[in-house]
């Protein structure tokens, strides 16, 4: 019995650890699994392929330039013509090939006014649709702000501030001093003053003339 007992156990105990077998290892196959993944853009591997993308962008590059330069001779080809020997002609041949070249020029000037004249009139359509919408909304286009430079600002802030300094003197208006005059009689004004030396030179002045008109009358 304790025989049966102790297989039964055993059986039990391999199973399990036949069970955990299989957990791990199937969990270290998705570890390696997404390790793989992960490592597969190496640095080296990343360094060639930048490398092989510019290649293939300068050859793209250059392919494109060539096909443009192969297009504007095949063009200038097709608007001169073919080269001329002008040493072998005639002077007919001269002033016939001098017309075609004198019309060819009259005709590519007058394909150019036709186009100027088209796209100046497709502007024109354009901005009176532009001025359209902007009305049928409402909006309308905000002038643009000009920027003052800080210096300025910083000058007129220390002007504003030496005048609040210096006082209210600073803002009243300036007055001809001859405007609030008031006018003196002509002798006043020819008087010196108290306190002048020539008001001394006056009074004596003054007293000979007196003396004199006084012995002008006694002779008479």
């Amino acid at each position: 019995m304790n025989d049966f007992i102790s297989q039964d156990e055993r059986r039990i105990r391999e199973d399990r650890e036949r069970k955990k077998a299989d957990v791990r290892a199937r969990l270290e196959a998705q570890a390696a699994s997404k390790t793989k993944k992960k490592g597969f853009m190496t640095p080296e591997r990343k360094k060639k392929l930048r490398i092989l993308l510019r290649r293939k962008a300068a050859e793209e590059l250059k392919r494109q330039q060539e096909a443009k330069a192969n297009e504007r001779k095949r063009i200038i080809g097709e608007r001169s013509g073919s080269k001329k020997n002008f040493d072998s002609m005639s002077e007919e041949e001269l002033k016939s090939v001098c017309r075609s070249m004198h019309d060819r020029l009259k005709n590519l000037e007058s394909e150019k006014w036709d186009m100027e004249t088209k796209s100046s009139r497709k502007e024109l359509e354009i901005h009176q649709l532009s001025t359209q919408v902007t009305d049928m909304r409402g909006k309308f286009f905000k002038p643009p702000l000009k920027r003052v430079p800080k210096y300025q600002a910083k000058i007129e802030r220390m002007l504003l501030n030496a005048r609040k300094e210096i006082g209210f003197t600073v803002t009243l208006k300036s007055v001809k001093k001859d405007q609030f005059k008031v006018d003196e009689p002509k002798d006043k004004q020819d008087q010196a003053p108290e306190w002048s030396w020539k008001k001394g030179q006056q009074q004596q002045g003054g007293q000979q003339q007196e003396v004199l008109s006084s012995e002008e009358v006694d002779e008479y």
